[in-house]
């Protein structure tokens, strides 16, 4: 059987079944959470910094915070995408 024909065949949602797509969900924020770890962590402390304060005390440099958040937001939604689809459900009898 050739790619072209595989691909082109219609699948039915049977044929699906529900443990794979909790597994992709899973793997997505699993990477999703990863990625948003690591744009938070060079954000706060690899990157330059955003904005240089400068005052009678002396010079002080403040992180990229929009972007810090942004890595924070990711990482807590990829966090409870991949906790939520890896949840049990309980079976309905």
């Amino acid at each position: 059987m050739s790619v072209i024909s595989f691909l082109s065949q219609k699948t039915d949602r049977q044929e699906c079944p529900s443990y794979m797509l909790r597994a992709i969900a899973i793997v997505f924020g699993i990477l999703l959470a990863a990625v948003g770890g690591v744009i938070a962590y060079r954000a706060l402390f690899l990157d330059p910094s955003s904005a240089v304060v400068i005052s009678n005390r002396g010079v002080r440099e403040l992180p990229d915070t929009f972007s810090a958040a942004e890595g924070i937001v990711l990482l807590i939604g990829g966090a409870a995408i991949a906790f939520i689809a890896a949840r049990k459900k309980r079976s309905q009898t």
